[in-house]
């Protein structure tokens, strides 16, 4: 029947640099797939994490041997008829952009980057950008934010969620 069809859950993270904070995990009570766009920190954070609900990561530039051991550097997979892309985003320079993860990714739906810690999350001729800015040690003035979204049909929403006080 149309309109039936499933909701996936999905939490996206980037940067957690061995830092998981507990409201990353209230962030991500409910998800059913978490997508780690690198500079995890740690074997122990993907550990956690799998805890959580099954974890898509790649390894990002700070990222140790063990991790480079058993994380590719990009990850494509499905979801929910979405061809979705996870990469850290480093290979790109010190601001990957939407426009150059679309050259290198123009058959992608959603494309998850992280890297420079700022949260984006845009649209760019039908296919989705998101960096859920940096869910670990806060840095600078940024936000620690991550995203949570659904997908239905093949359709995304998604929304930041701050982990910071509203008075931090």
């Amino acid at each position: 029947m149309p309109g039936n069809d499933p909701v996936l859950e999905l939490g996206i993270i980037s940067d957690t640099h061995g830092l998981l904070r507990p409201e990353l995990f209230r962030a991500l009570e409910g998800v059913q797939h978490i997508l780690h766009a690198g500079d995890v920190g740690s074997l122990d954070v993907l550990t956690a994490l799998e805890a959580v609900a099954p974890v898509t990561a790649v390894t990002g530039n700070t990222d140790g041997f063990d991790l480079r051991h058993r994380l590719p550097d990009v990850q494509e997979l499905e979801l929910d008829g979405l061809k979705t892309v996870v990469i850290h985003g480093h290979q790109f320079g010190r601001s990957p952009a939407p426009g150059l993860l679309r050259e290198a990714y123009p058959d992608a739906d959603l494309v998850v980057f992280g890297h420079t810690h700022r949260p984006l999350m845009v649209n760019l001729e039908g296919t989705w950008f998101v960096n859920p800015g940096s869910c670990g040690p806060r840095r600078f003035d940024l936000p620690v934010e991550v995203v949570r979204a659904t997908l239905k049909g093949g359709v995304f929403r998604g929304r930041p969620v701050s982990l910071m006080p509203t008075d931090a």
